[in-house]
C-alpha cells in the first residue's frame, strides 16, 4: 500500500465539526467543501456544544461558517464570539493546543477575531476587527486574491493567485496598532491579500485572511467553500479558464487542511 493510499485512508478518518447558531446560513455549503475534501463532517448547533463541550475533543477540524449570527446585533460576529468565548473558551483553546485545524470564513472570521483567537490564541484578546467597509456598501462579488509564500498558513500552502467570491458589509481589517501588523508580518501570520487594485473593503495592508502562529487557525472574508467546483465561477466556460489550476481554489484549501491533520499525527 502506497504512502498515498495511506494518507488518503487517514483523511477520511478525519472528523470536521462546524458550529452553527441562529444567523448562520453557510453551514451546509462548508460541510460539502469539507466532504469534497475527504473529511467526515458534523454540524453542530451552539447550544448543543454548550452542553457538553467535551464533544469538541472529538473532532480533528474546526469551521465556523458564514451568515449573519445573531442577525448582526451589536456588531458582526459579536454575540456568537462572547458566546465561544465564556461558555467554550477553554474547549476551543484546548483543540488549537493539541494542533486541531480551525477556520472561520467571513461571519466566522469576525467571530475568530472577536474572541481572541485570532491572530494570537495565547495572548486571548482582541487586537483586531472587521469593521464597517470603507465604501460604506455591502459588496458580494468575486475578488482577485494573493496568498503570501512566506505565510505559515496551512491552509493556503501551495497556492498562489486566485479569485473568490465575498459578500459582507463589514469585512475591512484593522488592526490595534501599526506595530502589530508588522509583528503579524514578520510572523508569517498575513496569509491572503486582496490584489493591489481590488481592496473591496479598504483592509489596511490589503488583508484578506490572516492565520495564528501555528499557521492552523485561519480566518479571512472570501468564501473559499463557494468556490470547490469549477463550474461555480461565473466565467467558467471561457475559453481561458480550462484546465485552469487555480480553478476551484477553495477545495485546494480544505484539502490542505485534511492533509495536514493526517501529516501531523
Amino acid at each position: 500500500m502506497t504512502l498515498g493510499t495511506l494518507c488518503i485512508m487517514a483523511a477520511m478518518a478525519r472528523c470536521t465539526l462546524i458550529i452553527r447558531t441562529a444567523g448562520t446560513n453557510c453551514d451546509r455549503e462548508l460541510a460539502h467543501a469539507f466532504a469534497l475534501a475527504g473529511s467526515r463532517v458534523e454540524t453542530v448547533h451552539l447550544n448543543r456544544l454548550v452542553e457538553a463541550p467535551a464533544r469538541i475533543e472529538s473532532f480533528d477540524l474546526i469551521g465556523i461558517p458564514g451568515g449573519f449570527s445573531y442577525g448582526d446585533d451589536i456588531a458582526a460576529g459579536r454575540i456568537f464570539a462572547n458566546r465561544l468565548k465564556h461558555r467554550l473558551g477553554d474547549a476551543m483553546r484546548r483543540a488549537v493546543d493539541r494542533g486541531a485545524a480551525v477556520i472561520g470564513i467571513c461571519n466566522g472570521f469576525q467571530v475568530l477575531v472577536k474572541m481572541g483567537l485570532l491572530p494570537d490564541p495565547d495572548m486571548g484578546v482582541q487586537c483586531a476587527t472587521l469593521a464597517d467597509n470603507a465604501g460604506g456598501r455591502f459588496v458580494d462579488r468575486w475578488v482577485a486574491l494573493e496568498a503570501d509564500a512566506s505565510s505559515v498558513c496551512v491552509w493556503t500552502r501551495g497556492m498562489d493567485n486566485f479569485e473568490l467570491p465575498i459578500a459582507h458589509g463589514e469585512g475591512r481589517f484593522l488592526l490595534d496598532s501599526d506595530a502589530t501588523l508588522a509583528r503579524l508580518q514578520r510572523a508569517g501570520q498575513i496569509a491572503l491579500r486582496y490584489r493591489a487594485d481590488d481592496n473591496p473593503n479598504g483592509s489596511v495592508d490589503g488583508v484578506a485572511g490572516i492565520c495564528d502562529a501555528s499557521g492552523r487557525v485561519f480566518g479571512l472574508m472570501p468564501h473559499p467553500e463557494r468556490y470547490v467546483h469549477p463550474t461555480q465561477h461565473p466565467a467558467w466556460t471561457a475559453p481561458a479558464r480550462r484546465n485552469d489550476p487555480a480553478a476551484a481554489a477553495g477545495l485546494r484549501m480544505m484539502k490542505n487542511a485534511v492533509v495536514q491533520a493526517v501529516v501531523s499525527v
